[in-house]
């Protein structure tokens, strides 16, 4: 058995490089090793979900780590825990058990979480991929994988369907857990009211500490409120001995959220902290057509494309616009074409992608780092100068409509293969470390806040 887990370790330590970050925290490493049998060994696996993300994506590369760690084996054989494989057994046909009614929970009902809100019509990008894993996987087991999920992003990029979404899958799967969403500025106000009366500390303290799962938006609003801060640290603790799972939304990291104490920050850095981007064009286009077809709306492909490329920060007021088109097109009796939108957007004064040029995101990028424009288009080749060039490039790829020659002889007339591989690396870089996601984000809100 020791040297089955060895070979698992030293397999692991490997596809933690090889595998995306979010399918080894999310669907590799939860994996037990527990035999060999053959050439195969048998993985444990804590959920179906697990399984069936193995066998879809990640068997081969699996397969041939493990060949690579011991010639010998060649196959994995994915196994569940006996209670969750078993078949259930067919019912003996004697008298129907009567249905149990479902619990109902005085101070729990249904319109704390909007039945809206999905993981069904949540559209799912590389901006968002590792939230959407993070909350399903919460979903499974609350209370256990990542306690507490911390997800932040700017406003309107989908962080409070998240939330319904995990709400009401939760609910879904066991209509007996407690499920609260609530967001701060009602937590606050709650706190405030129950310290103004009699005995009603006591019950702020029940009604929040009794749910299995707490859901708190917008939680950087706590700060500044010491009071509500001790509650929430208690609160917190409580519900974590216990096993109770906490989820926590907010338009900044936890490290970012000024004058909170540092023992809650620190709580709030516990378990797993997972950003939403800004959606890419494909991602935002995918968003307006789901939002159509919900809707039972015809709405072409170019105007799509028309609104996606000017609205490219915020999914909620990019839904609102196709809304005013919609409108447009039945006040009018005209179909939704292109002219009608550009009408709609005849007011709209927001910056666009094409308000942008690339001297703004290569000044932008110079003032981040602190270096200058000789720096970044020159030939140096310190790290401290690379990765900032390797940036530059990469959102300029992504925010101008620009073929990589012209991005090439841009930045300092370089062929656009050196173009290729410097996008390449950040994209892939801000898909496993924080720190080139943050640079990226901080760099595009200057841009657009100039």
């Amino acid at each position: 058995m020791e040297t089955v887990k060895k070979m698992w370790s030293d397999a692991l330590a490997i596809l933690e490089i090889e595998a995306s970050a979010i399918s080894f925290d999310v669907w590799i490493r939860p994996l037990d090793a527990v035999d060999i049998e053959g050439d195969k060994m048998i993985l444990m696996a804590p959920t179906e979900a697990n399984v069936a993300a193995i066998n879809n994506q990640l068997r081969p590369l699996i397969c041939e780590v493990l060949h690579r760690v011991n010639p010998l084996i060649s196959d994995i054989e994915l196994r569940l825990p006996t209670a969750a494989a078993a078949p259930k057994s067919a019912p003996e046909k004697e008298e129907p058990e009567p249905e149990k009614p479902k619990k109902v929970h005085p101070g729990f009902d249904s319109c704390m979480i909007n039945p809206r809100y999905t993981f069904d019509n949540f559209v799912v990008g590389k901006c968002n991929q590792l939230v959407v894993a993070a909350a399903k996987a919460v979903v499974m087991t609350p209370g256990t994988l990542y306690n507490p999920l911390f997800i932040y992003g700017g406003v309107g990029l989908g962080k409070t369907h998240i939330l319904h979404a995990i709400g009401n899958a939760i609910r879904q799967n066991d209509s007996d857990l407690k499920v609260m969403y609530i967001s701060s500025e009602k937590f606050v106000n709650e706190f405030i009211e129950a310290i103004r009366s009699n005995g009603g500390a006591g019950a702020f303290r029940e009604k929040y500490r009794s749910v299995d799962i707490l859901m708190i938006d917008d939680i950087q609003f706590i700060s500044k409120k010491a009071g509500t801060q001790e509650e929430l640290f208690h609160t917190f603790n409580d519900m974590c001995q216990a096993n109770k799972q906490l989820i926590f939304a907010s338009d900044r990291a936890p490290k970012e959220i000024p004058d909170i104490e540092d023992r809650l920050r620190s709580r709030f850095e516990w378990g797993l902290i997972a950003d939403i981007q800004p959606p890419d064009l494909e991602t935002r286009i995918a968003i307006l057509q789901k939002k159509a077809q919900l809707e039972k709306q015809n709405v072409p492909p170019e105007v799509l494309y028309f609104m996606a490329v000017h609205i490219d920060k915020n999914i909620r007021e990019m839904e609102s616009m196709l809304n005013k088109v919609v409108l447009l097109s039945k006040l009018y009796d005209k179909p939704v074409d292109l002219a009608l939108a550009e009408e709609a957007f005849k007011d709209y004064d927001a910056p666009t992608e094409e308000a942008i040029g690339a001297d703004d995101i290569i000044d932008n990028t110079c003032k981040y780092f602190g270096i200058t424009r000789e720096d970044i288009l020159g030939k140096k080749r310190d790290k401290k100068i690379v990765e900032p060039r390797q940036i530059c490039i990469y959102l300029i790829s992504e925010m101008l409509p620009l073929p990589l020659t012209s991005i090439g002889g841009i930045m300092g007339g370089r062929d656009h293969t050196t173009i290729m591989h410097a996008k390449n690396k950040i994209a892939s870089a801000i898909t496993k470390e924080e720190r080139f996601r943050n640079a990226v984000q901080d760099i595009r809100d200057m841009i657009y806040n100039k």
